[in-house]
């Protein structure tokens, strides 16, 4: 079994609820301010503020202040470490399904270092 980061695993939940992917969508091309966000969407902006604390404390967000505003962007390095996390997990996968078809042909790993030596 695979343990994820604390960061990791708030990254996984930050995206699982279809507004905060909007949120981060949104935020992809450039930053926003929090108001220009929340007209986007047809909830309260109480409803976006909570969504963008939640990709913030998950690392997906940074946030800067200008005067009274604030400018949110998307974190690439925070994304990035979702993206790399997938990676392992995909290439992880890849590796027991290779073994599963190579076991069920009666290829062993010693068989394929032979073959590729």
């Amino acid at each position: 079994m695979v343990t994820q980061t604390a960061p990791a695993r708030d990254g996984f939940s930050a995206i699982a609820d279809p507004t905060r992917r909007d949120i981060l969508d949104l935020l992809r091309s450039g930053e926003m301010r929090a108001g220009d966000i929340a007209a986007r969407f047809d909830v309260s902006r109480t409803a976006i503020s909570q969504h963008i604390t939640v990709l913030k404390d998950a690392g997906l967000l940074a946030e800067r202040r200008e005067g009274t505003r604030r400018i949110y962007r998307a974190r690439p390095e925070g994304i990035d470490r979702l993206r790399d996390l997938l990676d392992d997990m995909w290439a992880s996968s890849l590796d027991v399904a290779r073994q599963l078809v190579e076991a069920e042909r009666g290829l062993t790993d010693a068989d394929e270092v032979n073959r590729a030596g």
